[in-house]
């Protein structure tokens, strides 16, 4: 198996730490994000990381148990930028000063300007002469540790760009991260390229490493795979069946939360396209009796998370020799399920498929995807030359259309839910949008308005349009529709579905908002 060059990302708890992320896999830089209290002497010597980055945080070095990186990272003999609280934080270890803000906090857009000291760290980033950048701090540097210089300024950052050219320490006190720095991605390009990376983190060879790996782990046992017909577990089968062949059998749950005729279409879907065992499971009723008169959209997923355990060990105990279970995880889920911090306090809610089996189960975790992005995995989807009917479908959630009904779930609200759907995805397809959009889906609320339709009163459900752009699912903007396309569609919905009377749409970003609704 190939050796990646690693870049280490020690999270400090920034709401926005998956990005440097991004960023780096966009420069075809494998890179980790782990806590820093995970964060060891023994951990950096096993990851042997070629460079390390900092992250922000909310955190002050001025509290009590203030949240420090291991003093063995500065003697690495890598390079290493500190980003906001990760600059304040390598001034503290390093023999600088920080200060609490007294007025010198910055939050949102400002402008660095370049002083005279020239740094390859800037090379190509300054446009003009003053850069964009998004800044977020209260405390702030006001001396600057010994061996560092300063190469940027902004009004309230008089140390905006600092660096120890000797040692390939840099610290910055804004994001490059984030979209509101246009040109932050050139910034990270400079730092990988004076860390010496070679671009080796490509699909093809994560490939040939996910497959090696699969055989390594498996042997000669068998493995079932949970099979949504989604972009991340259709990736997974087909990646997993080219390392094990005929050892893999797919398991296809139908559990009553699909979209209209969802089910026939990815069975029929999947079987032209791949030589592979699936079993159709039509488990609708055990579901949807479970979840009868459940309106708390975590007791929802912990329920569904549950069932399908059970119904996968059901499945399994019919497969002789199967001793392992294959799910589509990404790393956008493990992110979203762990808090940097490694407490449950905030979380920002629970993906079906992240934290393990129960040891009943007796079966084995395989993830190949969880390191990936979900542009990764299709990406890597094209790589394995699944179909674009595949690659190209929006994402939809494990939970299915329960989360997607706020409330109590029942049939009638389902049926409604299911043909409005359809109608919204016909509409989004004939304009030409769909693969311009990241995810699309109505929203079933739980209220009934007052309407009118003929020379009657209708009292119906409201129900709401979603459609958003992203590149990963971490971040989203609402999808810019115009008035004629939004009135078009709930003409449509409201003539073709009967018990919706009211279409709103949802043009909340993420963050504050999440995607899905629940």
């Amino acid at each position: 198996m190939t050796h990646h060059e690693r870049l280490l990302i020690i999270d400090f708890g920034s709401q926005v730490t998956q990005l440097i992320a991004r960023r780096l896999r966009e420069l075809n830089v494998y890179c980790e994000i782990h806590p820093f209290n995970k964060v060891t002497d023994v951990f950096l010597a096993e990851f042997d990381p070629k460079a390390v980055i900092l992250s922000g945080g909310p955190a002050s070095v001025f509290a009590e148990g203030a949240p420090m990186p291991p003093k063995a990272v500065f003697d690495l003999g890598v390079p290493v930028l500190g980003i906001c609280y990760g600059q304040q934080v390598m001034m503290h270890c390093l023999g600088g000063q920080v200060e609490r803000g007294h007025g010198t906090a910055e939050f949102g857009r400002a402008f660095v300007t370049p002083t005279q000291a020239q740094t390859d760290l800037l090379d190509g980033w300054f446009a003009a002469d003053r850069e964009q950048v998004w800044m977020s701090h209260g405390d702030h540097v006001s001396i600057i540790a010994p061996g560092f210089e300063v190469y940027g300024t902004s009004p309230n950052a008089p140390f905006a760009i600092t660096a120890d050219i000797e040692r390939r320490f840099y610290a910055v006190q804004f994001h490059p991260e984030v979209h509101h720095t246009p040109n932050g991605a050139k910034f990270y390009e400079n730092f990988v390229r004076i860390a010496g990376f070679a671009g080796d983190w490509t699909m093809g060879a994560y490939r040939e490493d996910a497959i090696a790996k699969i055989r390594e782990q498996v042997g000669d046992k068998r493995v079932i795979c949970g099979l949504s017909g989604g972009v991340d577990s259709s990736v997974a089968a087909v990646l997993i069946h080219e390392a094990i062949g005929d050892q893999l059998t797919c398991v296809f749950v139908d559990h009553g939360l699909l979209r209209q005729n969802e089910a026939e279409e990815v069975v029929k879907m999947f079987g032209e396209n791949y030589n592979i065992p699936l079993i159709h499971a039509d488990e609708s009723e055990l579901f949807l009796g479970k979840l009868d008169g459940v309106s708390d959209p975590e007791t929802k997923r912990k329920i569904i998370g549950g069932l399908f355990i059970d119904v996968f060990q059901k499945y399994a105990n019919q497969i002789e020799g199967a001793e392992f279970l294959a799910q589509g995880t990404l790393y956008p889920d493990v992110i979203e399920s762990v808090s940097f911090s490694g407490g449950p306090s905030v979380t920002i809610k629970s993906h079906h498929n992240v934290g393990g089996l129960p040891e009943k189960m007796g079966l084995k975790l395989v993830e190949p995807l969880r390191e990936l992005f979900k542009d990764e995995v299709r990406a890597l989807g094209r790589e394995l030359g699944l179909p674009p009917s595949f690659i190209g479908r929006h994402p939809f959630p494990g939970p299915g259309l329960a989360i997607r009904c706020p409330g109590e779930i029942t049939r009638e609200k389902l049926a409604i839910l299911k043909k409005a759907d359809a109608v919204y995805i016909d509409q989004i397809r004939k304009h030409g949008l769909y693969d311009d959009i990241w995810q699309a889906f109505v929203a079933i609320l739980p209220v009934r308005t007052v309407g009118v339709m003929g020379d009657g009163r209708t009292y119906d459900f409201a129900c709401a349009l979603r459609a958003v752009t992203s590149v990963d699912g971490m971040t989203a903007d609402y999808y810019p529709f115009s008035h004629e396309f939004l009135g078009e569609t709930a003409t449509r919905i409201i003539n073709e579905v009967q018990g919706i009377n009211r279409v709103t749409y949802d043009i909340t970003s993420k963050p504050p908002g999440t995607i899905e609704w629940e």
